[in-house]
């Protein structure tokens, strides 16, 4: 299971390069924080097997994400036996799992302030329980999968099912406080749909008619008329688009302009929308099939030379299962580098280190360098991996579609560290360590 050294390999010649020229005019990124390296910077502490073969119903994939606590060093992930499971972040021992009647294929989501976890199951209902024991506090029904994580905001539990709606509730007693839904589009879909961004005081969401929506988080009344991404798929395309979803949760950021979100159509590429008017800022329809985004930030920060200072940047990562990995300029959409993917495609782009971290159905985890596409190194997987890491400082857990959970360890360059940096849990490093 150890990391395979890529670029040494030519068999994995499709995984470490760019494209030859970058798709518009190209970028030549300058030396980021994190030092490329070839191979090396992942290991494997502990692999330990969670999920009972024979309770894998059919489910070829673990989409179950892992929610980390960090005071108190345990990790959360959910599965595809129906169950939720609290482990030893250390060790990987299994601390206590919770019974569901469907499979949990939903990232949990661990409220500290309430010592409470909540996470989502296919048999149709939203689940609170005690992170200390497991035990059983409420199911909220909902009579549709809940596979994306929820969202705690000032006091309000945000979270959607597949049946496109989205629920707000009171989290200490699961009581509705309002609800909104859309008719779900006819046709085919992709599999996923979109989770719920709340931002100033709205909360965005995508539908699988191809509408994008921005409400009050307080009352849930529209923000927004609809943004309809399914009219611009079909200019795209030139007909109707088979696939109508946008099953990305937005992302927020602050450009120039304003605030504004990003957001992606299967068949439309990848949009920036006014956070206040849902105006489009810029459209990339050259990212199609896109299912995950996220924006990558680099503050300001010395070379290794010394000054002067090198800029804060930032680049909206686009994960596609058929166009490959794209690095866009979140300002205009403008393409900064465009990565192969291995077979099957990737998931759920993580901030790793500095790195990307990204899972890949059908081969392993791979870290990637995001200032150029470039893999720096991978661990294997044999049966792949579906679902989206925890992460806490240099340690990452994640669950593979052979339901191992992977407690995955991160070496940065020795001219990297710094010795007064938290160790993985937050405590104060160990001079002795490279992390």
């Amino acid at each position: 299971m150890r990391s395979l050294l890529f670029a040494s390999l030519g068999i994995w010649s499709l995984l470490s390069g760019c494209e030859a020229s970058f798709l518009s005019g190209g970028a030549q990124p300058e030396q980021p924080q994190w030092v490329h390296r070839p191979s090396g910077s992942l290991s494997v502490v502990y692999q330990v097997p969670l999920v009972a073969p024979i309770r894998q119903f059919g489910e070829p994939y673990q989409r179950g994400g892992v929610e980390v606590d960090r005071l108190g060093m345990r990790v959360f992930v959910g599965s595809s036996d129906n169950g939720l499971y609290s482990l030893d972040a250390k060790s990987g021992l299994t601390l206590w799992r919770f019974e569901t009647t469907g499979a949990v294929q939903s990232a949990p989501l661990y409220d500290p302030g309430d010592n409470a976890v909540y996470f989502g199951s296919n048999d149709g209902a939203l689940y609170k329980v005690a992170a200390n024991n497991g035990e059983f506090i409420y199911r909220f029904e909902t009579n549709s999968e809940v596979a994306e994580r929820p969202v705690l905001s000032k006091g309000t539990l945000y979270f959607v099912n597949a049946n496109d709606t989205v629920m707000a509730l009171e989290p200490k007693t699961g009581k509705l406080r309002w609800s909104q839904h859309r008719t779900p589009a006819a046709g085919m879909e992709i599999a996923g749909y979109s989770g719920p961004l709340v931002w100033r005081d709205k909360v965005y969401l995508g539908f699988s008619d191809g509408v994008v929506m921005a409400y009050d988080a307080e009352t849930g009344a529209d923000r927004w008329q609809p943004v309809d991404l399914a009219s611009e798929a079909e200019q795209v395309v030139g007909d109707v688009p088979k696939y109508l979803d946008v099953d990305t949760t937005p992302v927020p950021d602050m450009l120039e302009g304003g605030p504004a979100i990003f957001v992606a159509s299967i068949q439309g590429g990848v949009f920036a929308l006014d956070a206040e008017t849902g105006a489009q800022v810029w459209s990339n329809s050259l990212a199609s099939g896109v299912t995950s985004l996220m924006l990558w930030q680099q503050p300001s920060h010395l070379r290794a030379s010394g000054p002067p200072a090198l800029p804060a940047r930032k680049i909206l990562i686009a994960a596609s299962g058929t166009t490959g990995l794209w690095g866009l300029d979140p300002e205009n959409g403008t393409v900064l580098w465009r990565s192969r993917l291995p077979q099957g495609g990737v998931h759920s782009p993580q901030n790793f280190g500095g790195a990307l971290l990204v899972t890949a159905s059908q081969l392993g985890v791979f870290l990637i360098n995001p200032l150029d596409g470039r893999v720096i190194d991978g661990v294997h997987a044999t049966d792949g991996i579906s679902a989206q890491a925890g992460i806490a400082g240099a340690r990452a857990f994640i669950l593979t579609n052979g339901g191992k959970l992977l407690a995955l360890h991160l070496t940065k360059p020795i001219d990297n560290w710094e010795p007064s940096s938290p160790d993985v849990f937050g405590r104060p490093a160990d001079s002795s360590r490279h992390w």
